[in-house]
């Protein structure tokens, strides 16, 4: 923990960029963190509050290490690193800035912060399971910070991206990635519950990552995730109440030969005990992650009757 008289000491006797990163790494290394917005490890926890948050390029700081650091700006870092590790608050609140499939998104404390691994597979393209060349629509839902639906947008230049949220503080922030990135032509906002209002439509891809929490695992969550938004975490009958919701409705709304991808994290288990008819494919991702499943638009049709 930084106590006091260790601050007033780092105020005063460190100088530069490389001071600070060593003296975030031991801080953080000597609290039980937990590394799990982003990072896995106390080095790169440092390297992302340090760096980011004096604004410089992950990829160019090498040279700059040396430069000293103003005293408000030692003041901003310190405060940074007190936060961090006295109040758990994660860095990318603290910095305002997360990092989703290749691009910087802003985040606070209204939306959940970016993390999924369907960040990979909008990297891909969603391939082999859809042809890039034939997707024209795209819906992402309980859209949070826009970071999914605004990746699908760069991904696939051709497609419209329709975002949907239910909490209009979430909707703020997701409006203000999608004009960071200059897409209110191709990124259309909705407040709705899931589809509820939004027009009869097709979507070639229909994804989401919607609070999947169950209430067991909210007890016991790192505390480090209590600075996110319940409303983007917890989900009632054992996470899968609107993952459940998805799959009743999906079929009006997915195209012939669409897709839906909806990530439920631990209540995988959950969901195949509740459906065992189901052939979900449960995707396998190189940089981690797990409880992302995907269905047809034939198989979401084929199995209406279990899901209603």
């Amino acid at each position: 923990m930084v106590k006091s008289a260790d601050y007033q000491q780092a105020l005063t006797e460190l100088k530069t960029i490389r001071d600070m990163l060593r003296f975030a790494v031991t801080q953080f290394n000597a609290t039980e963190l937990y590394f799990g917005h982003g990072t896995d490890n106390a080095w790169d926890e440092a390297c992302a509050l340090v760096i980011r948050g004096l604004h410089l390029p992950f990829n160019e700081h090498s040279h700059l290490l040396d430069a000293r650091l103003t005293t408000q700006e030692r003041r901003t870092l310190l405060e940074f690193i007190k936060k961090r590790v006295e109040d758990r608050a994660p860095v990318p609140y603290l910095i305002q800035e997360a990092w989703f499939a290749g691009m910087p998104f802003y985040v606070d404390e209204r939306v959940l912060i970016p993390r999924s691994p369907i960040a990979e597979l909008i990297e891909q393209q969603f391939t082999p399971w859809i042809d890039p060349e034939q997707v024209y629509s795209i819906l992402d839902l309980c859209t949070g910070s826009g970071c999914i639906a605004i990746a699908c947008a760069a991904a696939f230049p051709e497609a419209e991206v329709d975002a949907v949220d239910l909490a209009e503080n979430a909707l703020a922030v997701e409006e203000h990635n999608v004009a960071k990135y200059q897409l209110e032509q191709r990124v259309k906002t909705y407040y709705s519950d899931l589809f509820s209002a939004l027009p009869a439509k097709r979507y070639d891809i229909i994804v989401s990552n919607p609070p999947y929490v169950a209430d067991a695992e909210m007890q016991v969550l790192p505390a480090e995730y209590r600075h996110e938004p319940e409303f983007a975490l917890a989900a009632e009958d054992e996470g899968l109440a609107i993952a459940c919701n998805i799959l009743r409705q999906a079929a009006d709304y997915l195209s012939e030969n669409g897709i839906l991808v909806v990530e439920v994290g631990n209540s995988e288990e959950a969901l195949v005990a509740r459906f065992p008819e189901v052939p979900f494919t449960w995707l396998d991702f190189e940089r981690g992650g797990h409880g992302v499943f995907l269905l047809t638009a034939e198989q979401v049709r084929q199995y209406q009757p279990y899901f209603r």
